[in-house]
């Protein structure tokens, strides 16, 4: 059959062999080489899609630089007219997890109804719409409005960007791909912890807004989940996407492609709802695994390092200066969730958690200490050094454990029929308990940061036996495979 090229919806050229109906004519294969995947396209459209997850990172960094110059008597770099109370400060903090918890049960039915790509194209609404308003903010009540809009994009891409990245990839690549959302969301977290403090207020908002534009620029060209295309019986198109993911011809991508309608095929037959992720044992462990992978990384106190990196370098008075402070703390995020890609398919996702776990329960519980010596001793003399490398050693296994990978896990534990409504339940218990965290923060630092500090510590502990003796490992197994082994099938 000729081949031919054509030029999807999307724009996206794609080269592939003009079929009449799925079926392919039978080829011996058996005497053929199989053809080589090209991984490169893969992490093309992961990488383009993660854009988003960047977008993310400029919402969650975005109070550190912003809280100073809110709290300020100076209002002359203020949209208000007065500094803003600690209760306010907490709001504006924790607002955007209320609107990130409610968004996944929006943005899971959708992700099935218009598919991944264009919830993800949509997201990027919110973010104008929520920099826009910071612009022309006066009252708090308005920031307060801001952030939970925000909050509605954040939600949007944390449920389906992990579907989207996690069906494009092949078994041998998706902890790679799963991890890349880790480090796109700490370069952005990195973009506005370099330039707020060193920009005016109005200034960080034109340098946000730019980055969801330039996203949807970008992945407006990347071609649809083929997941999706076979759910809604596009079978041509699913064929088309796949060959251009895997840069190979129709009969390279064809038992792949079997696969995929095989397996979309029993999940619309057995289509699932949110009781069955109750029902069946094997999406029972799944959403408990999940569930709680996503409980620990908040519980870790993350946002709260996030959203108050610079005031916390503040109050430790260290002597180094707090943009400085966090601008290399933010470094060493990027740095160290550059890491995970590579290693997460050959470590395997449950010895990166342990080591997260552990390793973090000592940086906490370090940091803890510094406070109480600072202030229930007073000389400090001897370890004003102790908050910068607690918190680098802190953020390093954040970033390549419980930062990425329990995205990554949620990406792959799922089948078909119910995994846009697993992300949304497990999405909304990620922002939950970041809101619960996040908004009573201040009350602990009031008594004490070291309460705050040792209580994530110990968060830490319960995680690494729950990693232990709960997780199941993933490493270099299919779909399928994961879901045999939830289900107690060996093959």
């Amino acid at each position: 059959m000729p081949s031919v090229a054509r030029e999807e919806e999307t724009g996206v050229k794609y080269s592939y062999t003009e079929v009449s109906s799925f079926q392919i004519s039978e080829v011996n294969t058996r005497n053929m080489s199989p053809e080589p995947v090209k991984t490169g396209r893969i992490f093309m459209a992961a990488v383009a899609a993660n854009l988003s997850a960047f977008v993310v990172g400029t919402c969650l960094g975005w109070t550190s630089p912003i809280g100073p110059k809110l709290k300020t008597e100076d209002t002359s770099d203020s949209p208000l007219d007065r500094p803003i109370t600690s209760d306010e400060d907490a709001w504006i903090s924790s607002l955007i997890a209320i609107g990130a918890l409610i968004a996944p049960f929006v943005a899971g039915p959708l992700a099935d109804r218009i598919g991944r790509k264009w919830v993800l194209l949509s997201s990027s609404l919110f973010f104008v719409l929520a920099f826009g308003i910071n612009m022309g903010a006066s009252e708090v009540w308005i920031l307060y409005l801001s952030r939970l809009i925000q909050g509605f994009g954040v939600g949007f891409v944390m449920t389906v960007q992990p579907m989207y990245v996690g069906e494009i990839s092949t078994d041998n690549v998706r902890g790679a791909t799963g991890s890349l959302m880790q480090l796109f969301i700490v370069a952005g977290i990195l973009y506005v912890y370099a330039i707020g403090p060193f920009v005016s207020y109005m200034a960080l908002q034109w340098c946000c807004i730019v980055v969801p534009v330039i996203f949807d620029a970008i992945f407006y060209f990347m071609p649809e989940s083929p997941h999706y295309y076979a759910g809604k019986g596009r079978k041509t198109d699913a064929l088309r996407s796949l060959q251009f993911l895997r840069g190979q011809s129709a009969e390279g991508v064809h038992n792949e492609m079997a696969e995929i309608q095989s397996s979309v095929e029993e999940a619309m037959a057995n289509k699932g709802t949110i009781m069955d992720l109750f029902k069946n044992p094997g999406n029972r462990k799944a959403l408990f695994i999940c569930a709680g992978l996503i409980s620990f990384q908040q519980l870790s106190g993350i946002n709260v390092v996030l959203f108050n990196s610079q005031s916390i370098f503040a109050s430790a008075n260290t002597g180094l200066d707090p943009a400085i402070a966090t601008i290399i703390i933010g470094c060493v995020q990027v740095a160290s969730s550059g890491l995970t890609p590579i290693v997460a398919d050959r470590l395997g996702r449950k010895v990166m958690l342990l080591t997260s776990a552990s390793v973090m329960t000592v940086g906490l519980t370090a940091l803890g200490a510094f406070f109480y010596m600072q202030l229930v001793v007073g000389d400090i003399s001897e370890v004003v050094w102790m908050p910068v490398p607690a918190l680098v050693i802190y953020n390093i296994v954040y970033c390549t454990g419980f930062g990425p990978l329990p995205w990554a896990v949620l990406g792959e534990m799922f089948p078909a029929n119910i995994k846009s409504a697993a992300s949304s339940i497990v999405a909304s218990t990620c922002w939950t308990l970041g809101f619960l965290v996040t908004y009573f923060y201040p009350a602990l630092d009031a008594l004490g940061s070291y309460y705050a500090f040792w209580l994530f510590a110990g968060f830490m502990v319960v995680a690494f036996f729950f990693v232990l003796f709960v997780v199941m490992e993933t490493k270099g197994l299919s779909l399928q495979e994961i879901q045999d082994r939830l289900n107690s099938k060996r093959n």
